[in-house]
């Protein structure tokens, strides 16, 4: 196609490619660089339907279900579905399928704001836990398994428990723990591992959340594996949730015209992990070793570790490296790195920049990164140190209304300064990771308020606040 036509998104696409970037970010296919199979690059021939002889996702008896059974078969699950929504609606499944209204359900504050929109489509209510912090990164850590246990014991009628594993930053809580806790209390077990797709396939990752009996498992193939945007797997393991419910919530919430490429990489991406994803990992795993000596060298970044994090471990593939000590933002260090070196990493926050690497990235990737954070590091060595600004202190606010009410409600705009001690219509998330800081009828109070500015003014993106600096608010709260 030529460029020169009026098409703003393909030209985008097509001036971006063009640039050849350096990409530490998802999807986890590096620009097609791990298809196996080369068709894939010719999209418009694979581009088909519901015809005859290719089943149909909602109700498969035939490609599509053989291609699940391999599926849980490869991840040691009873059931499989796939998920050409994402993780998102694979999230909102399974809450819609395991809460009714007014069911509570305990889950981490840090969850993505996908489990607090399927808190609202099922009614259910949060119970929410606070993670663990790690002061060195200023980020949000495990989620330890005897705040669960006392959370159920001060909930008993909840329904289950809910948790991300890993976070955002690769953190990984203790899941063999969590789910012998979650069920000797009889209680199910949903695990968000939308980042942990590739842990099953080797044992120098954390475990999968599947091999120590969670009841549903989400996972993002698109983000670790090779799978087209935004295919994912939701997956079912033992009795204590109904295949038949998911399958119905699913076929609410997902597109009644899936994309057979998405579901077609989903096949694939199996496939290829069954047969090399434990040598591509053992390739990826010495290149991150490599590239983590290396920095090391640079004393003002920091490379976090497992030795860092207690009660819990890492997915040694997620670069998170601390910049605090150059006197940058995250943020400045990557919109340096995207505009000067053509490097683009997944994410930043105040502190860190986030590569989510694969075997897709080769090693002069790596070492062009080093080379650019050496250099950054010269460019700015006369700078102080960031002050700390810790995101702990927020709290959880007060939750006034109920989330089931919230989609009933009439609501207005007022600047974000102006909000404080009123009650949220929406959700304000700094995105990514897309961890919600005020959540809908929630009292947004001051310290948020401060921490949102904070974001805005080093460059970065909250969902929920608009250009001019207005939210939505409940009428009346």
């Amino acid at each position: 196609m030529d460029i020169n036509l009026n098409t703003p998104i393909y030209n985008a696409m097509k001036k971006h490619l063009a640039k050849n970037p350096v990409s530490f970010h998802m999807p986890g296919h590096k620009f097609g660089r791990t298809f196996i199979i080369p068709d894939l690059i010719n999209v418009g021939q694979l581009d088909i339907t519901e015809i005859p002889g290719l089943d149909n996702l909602h109700q498969p008896s035939g490609i599509i279900k053989e291609a699940q059974e391999l599926a849980a078969k490869a991840f040691g699950a009873h059931h499989t579905f796939f998920l050409v929504n994402g993780s998102t609606c694979g999230i909102q499944a399974a809450i819609m399928s395991l809460c009714n209204s007014g069911d509570k359900l305990i889950l981490p504050r840090d969850c993505h704001k996908a489990a607090v929109s399927g808190m609202i489509l099922s009614g259910a209510v949060p119970v929410y836990v606070r993670p663990q912090f790690n002061h060195d990164f200023n980020i949000s850590s495990v989620v330890l398994a005897d705040n669960i246990e006392k959370a159920l014991k001060e909930n008993t009628d909840a329904v289950g428990v809910y948790i991300t594993r890993p976070n955002y930053y690769g953190i990984c809580s203790d899941i063999e723990k969590i789910s012998k806790i979650v069920h000797s209390y009889d209680k199910v077990l949903i695990v968000d591992e939308a980042h942990g797709a590739h842990f099953k396939f080797s044992n120098k990752l954390p475990d999968c959340a599947l091999q120590h009996n969670s009841d549903i498992c989400i996972q993002s193939a698109h983000k670790t594996l090779s799978a087209f945007t935004p295919g994912a797997y939701l997956h079912v393991k033992g009795g204590r949730v109904s295949v038949d419910t998911i399958r119905h919530n699913l076929g609410i919430l997902e597109t009644s015209s899936p994309s057979y490429l998405v579901m077609a990489s989903l096949d694939i991406s199996r496939a290829a992990m069954e047969k090399q994803g434990k040598e591509d990992i053992d390739v990826l795993c010495e290149r991150v070793k490599n590239f983590c000596q290396d920095i090391k060298d640079v004393s003002e970044y920091r490379v976090l570790s497992d030795s860092m994090i207690k009660s819990g471990t890492i997915d040694v593939t997620r670069l998170v490296i601390n910049v605090m000590n150059i006197g940058r933002t995250g943020i400045e260090v990557e919109n340096i790195l995207r505009n000067k070196y053509n490097i683009q990493v997944e994410m930043s926050d105040l502190y860190n920049i986030v590569c989510i690497t694969t075997h897709g990235n080769t090693s002069e990737e790596f070492e062009k990164l080093k080379n650019a954070l050496c250099e950054i590091k010269l460019d700015f060595k006369k700078r102080s140190i960031l002050t700390d600004i810790c995101i702990e202190d927020i709290g959880i606010p007060e939750q006034k209304v109920d989330l089931k009410e919230i989609l009933h409600k009439s609501f207005f705009r007022k600047s974000l300064l102006e909000s404080i001690g009123r009650v949220s219509y929406g959700m304000i998330t700094p995105y990514p990771p897309g961890i919600p800081v005020i959540c809908p009828g929630e009292v947004i109070t001051k310290e948020a308020v401060k921490y949102i500015v904070k974001i805005i003014e080093a460059g970065g993106n909250v969902t929920g606040v608009e250009r001019d600096g207005t939210v939505l608010l409940l009428k009346g709260g």
